[in-house]
């Protein structure tokens, strides 16, 4: 059994265990269920640097990542930096986030897209995302077949949450397009061997359609890098790692983004 697969086991016993302690009914009662969601699609679409900076603690692939920084402090300095969405990491076993640290970054930047980065397997997950202040979710191709992220996309769609899809070769690629996608990405890590290159999202871009916002994830750590990424037709950067691992990562966002403008 592989590090996903053992995600994937951990996750649907809490997934169980929370329908008990919060039932779906009640999540709906949640005041921020019913707010205006803000699109992240669009937000990158109209964008000129198309970042979407993480909050990340840690990863299994890289043990401690950042435990000091709060999220109010990473979350404001990626608001100052113009990031085009926050992603922010809800799994806690594994990378030592929570529905809390979402719940504080949608108090702290009411408008800026917030995407739930979470191994979605269920429908209450998706109304959990809603409840918290999530815009976004993310559906990983790796751990779900082609209904499952049909059911799955469109349930989130209507909620009125936007979608992005995460594969990470064209067999994923090619069960995953469909219309209730809002972005497709491509995740230059491979989640069983943890190797990164962006050769995959370059491999990958010319089998995108243009409906999809293009969306390049992981190992993205210099300026070149998402220059050379844009002249394969990719509008999305999620960076995580290359700005929490510093002391201080708004700060890290801000002088990376102001580069990229350059």
């Amino acid at each position: 059994m592989n590090i996903l697969d053992k995600i994937i086991a951990d996750k649907r016993i809490e997934v169980d265990l929370k329908k008990d302690l919060i039932p779906p009914k009640l999540l709906e009662d949640f005041v921020l269920f019913d707010r205006e969601t803000n699109s992240l699609a669009e937000s990158l679409r109209n964008s000129n640097t198309g970042i979407i900076a993480e909050h990340k603690r840690r990863s299994p692939s890289k043990s401690v990542i950042n435990q000091k920084e709060s999220v109010y402090n990473v979350v404001i300095g990626y608001t100052l930096a113009n990031a085009c969405g926050i992603s922010v990491l809800t799994d806690g076993k594994y990378f030592g986030g929570s529905l809390e640290d979402l719940l504080q970054a949608r108090a702290t930047t009411p408008k800026i897209p917030l995407l739930r980065k979470e191994f979605i397997i269920d429908e209450y997950q998706l109304l959990e995302a809603k409840a918290y202040g999530a815009d976004a979710i993310l559906l990983i191709a790796a751990v779900l077949d082609r209904n499952q992220i049909k059911s799955l996309s469109e349930f989130a769609k209507s909620l009125s949450l936007d979608v992005l899809l995460e594969v990470h070769n064209q067999e994923e690629l090619e069960k995953s397009i469909m219309p209730s996608l809002d972005m497709l990405g491509v995740n230059n890590r491979n989640l069983k061997t943890f190797e990164v290159s962006t050769d995959i999202s370059k491999s990958l871009s010319s089998q995108i359609p243009d409906d999809f916002v293009k969306v390049s994830e992981s190992g993205i750590s210099t300026i070149e890098a998402i220059k050379d990424l844009k002249q394969y037709g990719y509008q999305g950067f999620l960076i995580g790692e290359n700005f929490m691992k510093t002391d201080n990562p708004g700060a890290s966002a801000v002088e990376f983004i102001k580069n990229l403008n350059l």
